[in-house]
């Protein structure tokens, strides 16, 4: 996620796909002359309806092609995954009508075993919210896919009971939805709600979590975040217990 808030603090809840980029003219010598070199054209998308976009300059953590794009991208149905951590199970249960690109490209990344062996490296426990973000080979908070694409936001999730302005909407227990950085950064991050949270709605829902699942994150939960010397008593960085998906699977 990009950045949220605590009560009133803003905290960033983050999927950066990449640090800062910078970009460096390249300086050609050759008979006393010195010339820059052309910018590279921007990559093209695919060319169905999810626009699934390269993103050169925020290289892939882990090498997989872009997802298939069909014109008719399913839209209907739901499609089970499991998450099988060094913690236990998390069943997942995608929803198509939800977010179908999103369900689409999840799926593929899945097939493409770039979610196996990855950290889940993030946990926050705030009062308004408690969360684990998963998602990232590098396990750095930055790492993605090497593409991105648009946002598939809910539309019907009601108020936070915990905000009074009413800007926030609740993200319940058990919700499965997209980390970004910014509108229409989706990658492969994603995070899971513990206890319900109060977040701005600008983060993609697209299924569930089982109860198997939410055990798993309970256990994880009550294993607190890892101290720091700067910080003996954290609320937000990487679980305590380290949480690992072993493999990600499409089925039970």
């Amino acid at each position: 996620m990009s950045s949220e808030t605590r009560p009133h603090v803003a905290l960033p809840l983050l999927a950066r796909l990449a640090g800062a980029t910078v970009a460096a003219a390249a300086l050609v010598a050759g008979s006393a002359v010195a010339a820059t070199a052309a910018p590279a054209a921007d990559p093209a998308p695919t060319k169905g309806p999810c626009a699934y976009t390269p993103t050169p300059d925020e290289p892939a953590a882990r090498p997989v092609p872009l997802p298939p794009d069909p014109r008719r991208t399913p839209d209907r149905g739901t499609v089970r995954v499991t998450l099988r951590t060094n913690q236990g199970p998390i069943g997942l249960t995608l929803d198509r009508e939800q977010a179908p690109c999103t369900v689409q490209s999840f799926l593929h990344l899945t097939r493409h075993r770039f979610y196996d062996r990855t950290p889940c490296h993030r946990l926050t426990a705030y009062p308004t919210l408690t969360v684990l973000q998963c998602g990232d080979p590098s396990g750095t908070g930055e790492g993605g896919p090497g593409y991105r694409y648009r946002d598939e936001l809910p539309t019907d999730l009601p108020p936070a009971p915990t905000d009074p302005t009413g800007v926030r909407r609740l993200y319940a227990r058990g919700t499965l939805a997209m980390a970004n950085a910014g509108p229409d950064t989706n990658g492969s991050q994603f995070f899971l709600v513990q206890r319900d949270s109060a977040l701005r709605p600008n983060y993609t829902v697209f299924g569930r979590v089982d109860a198997a699942g939410l055990a798993t994150l309970d256990r994880i939960a009550a294993g607190g975040i890892a101290a720091t010397p700067e910080d003996p008593a954290p609320v937000d960085g990487a679980p305590a217990q380290p949480v690992e998906i072993c493999r990600a699977k499409r089925g039970r």
